[in-house]
């Protein structure tokens, strides 16, 4: 079993926002599995901070160092100032001799108005590492993650042998690799093929989804192979949600909604048996909804993030088309409550476990956001707003339950006060930007969902933690400013 490492991060005290990024990233490492070593971590009132950077720089313990590089560490580098400055006369002349090269890596925060990367001099000519960019934030977490523990993503192999990222995750290889990329740089770069880049990228990953179908084995809990399996999608999920930002971001026009859209539509099939099956167990698709679900709930998220109310209007409004795998003549059209499956293989996990957690799903969710830059709170934010619009359409089909759970409730910052989107929506121009993801025209479209909820068996709850709808929207002062 491997160690495990142990990284020193150099960094500049620029200001209090920037010292609560570094301290985010190691935590994020340290999710991770890397023992991060940080003076906020380690260094306390009366220690020499020069000696302790002399320490962690030369202590053979500590096999890598990060560079979090921006302005004022660049400055106070080259300039040799500040702590920094002495970390620097330390770092440069490791930096130079063979043998440390490999043990020191920047890693760029913040560019300049050119797009030039912060670096300082004695750097400016090697390799580093970019965390600057939120859309690329995911692919480089990795990339640093990678570089931590020794493991590129490209190694040189012999000829014939099986290459080691097939071995480590055998079921990870969908082949999207390549049409991500064609894809994202295609759209970044506003070229006419951009369109059909897209859709070949989201076929390609439809067309191989069935790789990812679980053979059940005697020598393994079926629980364990489920959390397996989807361990190994990570870099499908990290492709994917790179996809959705890129798209937010450079899709100003909203050409990509529909084609996103036909994607998710392509996953239903995945969520029953296959038509040709005849002998199965409920548990068996289990994984293709989690994925469904987690996929769905990452788009809203970053589409939410980024204000892209019409790409989410296109997620919750539009239907889906579904045959279903019944003998049946009769076409379907679905909302998207289909992304919302019972995941009961979680369900087994968790009385299995005795974890006793108030949502399984929601737990495994927030465990593998690690690295994509995406917080629980914003994706509980998200599924409000999806689980708000699946009551809007459940209450005026007089169902007595809504279709959609929001099992990430549990992460929200409080049951009572209002969320960004909507403590933003006081505003009428706002409240007009967001209503019609939401399904509604003005603000007595929710008193049907209102009165429903005056009933707390219709409430979903968590424990003692109970939604109250009308606080979460902040009813009281939605709208009510120019």
């Amino acid at each position: 079993m491997d160690s495990i490492p142990k990284v020193f991060i150099s960094y500049s005290w620029s200001n209090s926002e920037h010292e609560q990024w570094v301290v985010n990233f190691a935590d994020e490492l340290g999710d991770s599995g890397v023992h991060v070593l940080l003076d906020k971590f380690d260094l306390r009132e009366g220690q020499d901070s020069i000696a302790f950077m002399e320490r962690m720089v030369n202590d053979p313990d500590v096999k890598k160092v990060l560079l979090i590089c921006d302005k004022v560490y660049a400055d106070k580098t080259n300039n040799r100032t500040g702590g920094v400055g002495t970390e620097a006369q330390i770092i440069s002349p490791k930096i130079y001799a063979e043998t440390d090269q490999n043990k020191f890596v920047a890693v760029v925060k913040e560019r300049d108005d050119q797009g030039n990367a912060y670096l300082p001099t004695y750097y400016s000519s090697r390799i580093y590492l970019d965390l600057s960019s939120q859309e690329n934030y995911a692919t480089e977490f990795e990339k640093i993650v990678r570089w931590i523990n020794n493991k590129p993503i490209h190694q040189r192999k012999p000829i014939g042998k099986r290459p080691a990222y097939l071995d480590e995750n055998p079921d990870v290889s969908l082949g999207t690799t390549p049409f991500f990329r064609r894809a994202v740089d295609s759209i970044k770069g506003g070229k006419p093929f951009a369109s059909a880049a897209l859709v070949e990228y989201f076929t390609t990953i439809t067309s191989n989804f069935e790789r990812l179908r679980i053979i059940r084995s005697t020598e393994m809990i079926w629980d364990e192979q489920f959390i397996e399996n989807l361990h190994s999608t990570i870099p499908l999920r990290n492709e994917l949600t790179q996809v959705f930002e890129t798209i937010a971001i450079y899709d100003i026009k909203g050409d990509f909604g529909s084609k996103i859209h036909r994607f998710f539509e392509s996953l239903i099939p995945y969520f029953d048996r296959p038509a040709n099956v005849t002998s199965w167990n409920g548990l068996d698709f289990d994984n293709f909804k989690f994925l469904g679900y987690e996929f769905f709930l990452l788009a809203m998220t970053i589409f939410i993030s980024h204000e892209r109310f019409d790409l989410c209007g296109n997620l919750l409004n539009d239907g889906y088309y579904y045959e279903g795998n019944q003998d049946s003549d009769k076409e379907k059209i679905v909302d998207f409550s289909l992304f919302n499956g019972h995941i009961q293989t979680l369900d087994i996990r968790n009385d299995r476990m005795e974890t006793r957690y108030l949502s399984p799903i929601g737990m495994l969710m927030k465990e593998r956001l690690t690295g994509t830059g995406i917080t629980e709170v914003k994706l509980a934010q998200a599924e409000f707003v999806v689980y708000l619009r699946s009551e809007i359409l459940s209450v005026a089909k007089e169902s007595w339950h809504s279709s959609w759970w929001p099992n990430m409730f549990i992460f929200a910052k409080s049951s009572n006060g209002a969320f960004e989107i909507f403590a933003r929506a006081q505003s009428r121009a706002y409240f007009d930007r967001i209503k019609g993801m939401l399904g509604v025209k003005q603000l007595i479209d929710f008193d049907p969902v209102l009165e429903a909820h005056k009933s707390t068996q219709r409430t979903p709850r968590f424990g003692y933690k109970m939604m109250n709808i009308s606080q979460l929207i902040g009813l009281e002062k939605l709208a009510t400013r120019d």
